[in-house]
């Protein structure tokens, strides 16, 4: 039985009563205490009909996915692992590209509320805190026309022995509250309300202020093995980045992006 009292569980019936409200984006919410994957759970709960705002929380994943098929793993109840599915079947493919930084802005904006923390974004999907500290994650994944799942990794107790890589750290690290259902319930509302704004149009000039990669001498590593540097200088339209380099600009769709020093 897991007994460590500073981390308390979450609790699915008041989260639920909170989030789940009439005309509302979220229309079910499931907390479990682990799971391998709440993406890989959630896509195929999509698959099988699940209606657009199912939300699926694990105290604890085991086999949690980032960009790149990066492991994630938190331990029990020291973060959030959430994913959330939307249906945006009203919006042409080629913007979903802006789905996991609207996320993005819902993670900062939350974190920014309920703490003093500078938290910012590098793109496409990692919330940092000062010194480029990775805090969070972002993965968003198409699993079948018109159906999206987003899944969200926020470090929130972890020790400093607890995180899963160097350059890592997490809320209480840095000084921050670090009760998740609040951070939760405030996640869910941004986030809802950052999906309604992107139905409507483009949330472009929105993220910029948030986005810490603009300006940024930065190493872009492409899907297709190459590697290229310079300033990145913007996100367009569809949620791409602008890097401008000796060569021209170069507009990065897919690629791991590092924040050179």
């Amino acid at each position: 039985m897991y007994t460590d009292l500073s981390r308390p569980p979450l609790r699915e019936p008041a989260l639920r009563r909170a989030i789940v409200v009439p005309g509302g984006l979220w229309t079910d919410l499931r907390v479990v205490a682990e799971t391998g994957s709440t993406n890989a759970d959630l896509a195929s709960s999509a698959r099988a009909g699940a209606p657009e705002g199912t939300v699926l929380v694990a105290e604890r994943q085991t086999a949690g996915r980032g960009r790149l098929g990066r492991h994630w793993e938190s331990p029990a109840r020291a973060g959030l692992a959430v994913s959330v599915l939307l249906r945006p079947v009203s919006v042409p493919v080629a913007r979903y590209g802006w789905l996991p930084l609207l996320a993005g802005i819902a993670l900062v904006e939350t974190v920014r509320r309920l703490s003093d923390v500078d938290a910012y974004l590098k793109w496409p999907n990692d919330l940092l805190l000062p010194g480029d500290r990775k805090c969070g994650g972002i993965l968003a994944e198409v699993v079948e026309p018109g159906a999206v799942v987003i899944g969200i990794g926020l470090n929130v107790s972890l020790r400093e022995d607890e995180l899963p890589r160097p350059d890592a750290t997490s809320l209480g690290l840095a000084g921050a509250p670090t009760d998740r259902d609040p951070l939760l319930r405030q996640l869910l509302r941004s986030l809802a309300f950052w999906y309604s704004r992107w139905l409507a149009g483009p949330v472009r000039d929105e993220y910029l202020p948030h986005c810490g990669t603009i300006g940024r001498r930065v190493r872009v590593e492409l899907p297709d093995g190459g590697v290229r540097e310079g300033v990145a200088v913007d996100v367009d339209k569809d949620g791409r980045l602008v890097v401008s380099t000796t060569d021209g600009h170069l507009t990065v769709a897919a690629g791991d992006v590092v924040h050179v020093r």
